[in-house]
């Protein structure tokens, strides 16, 4: 029997709490809701919701090896042109080059917290 779950969504822990936040409503163009300053935010996306939260002092060390981690967040976008260009005017330019795969042309970024983001545009 698997597991009964009636909801899933992504969470990223955030020492730097607020700056990921402003971060991720710049990104997004949304205010986060719920909000609990140093603590939660929540932003709604076409079928995720993606919170991020402040780790407790007490568990603070837990989040701090997630750099290298094998999650992404992934982003359909219709121009990566523009999503790039809005990267570099949050002052978060890619670190790298545009890539071309089979099912399209993908760019890796990163957030303040260092987690990776895809940004992706079919072809």
């Amino acid at each position: 029997m698997g597991l009964a779950y009636t909801n899933a969504f992504v969470a990223l822990a955030a020492t730097n709490f607020e700056q990921v936040v402003q971060f991720y409503h710049q990104l997004l163009s949304q205010t986060p809701h719920p909000y609990q300053p140093g603590r939660y935010a929540e932003f709604q996306l076409v079928g995720l919701r993606l919170g991020i939260f402040q780790p407790k002092p007490t568990h603070q060390e837990e989040f701090s090896h997630s750099l290298g981690s094998g999650i992404s967040l992934c982003l359909e976008v219709k121009n990566l042109e523009a999503a790039i260009a809005l990267l570099i005017e949050m002052g978060y330019p890619p670190p790298g080059s545009i890539n071309t795969a089979s099912h399209g042309r993908e760019i890796y970024g990163y957030d303040p917290a260092g987690n990776r983001l895809i940004l992706h545009q079919s072809s």
